[in-house]
């Protein structure tokens, strides 16, 4: 997947634990109206406020400046995962089987790039979801973005 092309997440990973937060995921986009977008997803048992999200900015803010690992202007947001989080590492799709997920491919497989089911996890370097009675088995290095749909 390539919401991390940087590896920012290797690098901001321990300061953040320090705090006592788990780094869920980075996404870097580069491009669109106001320039660069870090965004940085944090989570922990007790939830994520608006409190925690200050403080994990202002010490990943200070790592950033230290190692300066983003050329040009760019801007940071810390965020919860929220309901609907996104799955960056193969043991999200572990932890997260039997939801209701949503993946987008980077390239077609069979003229198909967004898929629909119910996470099955993982087998080999493969992603599997059921859908509609079928399993499909995805290349988890082919996948460009996948998120779970809320259930009510």
């Amino acid at each position: 997947m390539k919401q991390d092309p940087l590896h920012i997440g290797d690098m901001l990973e321990p300061g953040i634990r320090s705090l006592g937060y788990e780094l869920v995921g980075v996404e870097f986009q580069t491009g669109g109206k106001g320039g660069a977008l870090l965004r940085i997803y944090i989570d922990s048992e007790d939830g994520i406020s608006a409190d925690d999200c200050q403080k994990v900015s202002y010490q990943v803010s200070g790592v950033l400046d230290v190692e300066d690992p983003i050329p040009g202007h760019y801007t940071l947001e810390v965020s919860s995962p929220g309901l609907d989080r996104l799955l960056f590492r193969p043991a999200d799709f572990e932890r997260y089987a039997g939801h209701l997920v949503k993946v987008r491919l980077a390239y077609p497989i069979e003229g198909q790039r967004k898929f629909k089911g119910r996470l099955a996890g993982m087998q080999g370097d493969n992603v599997v979801i059921e859908e509609d009675d079928m399993e499909i088995s995805l290349p988890f290095d082919q996948i460009d973005q996948a998120r779970l749909v809320p259930e009510f």
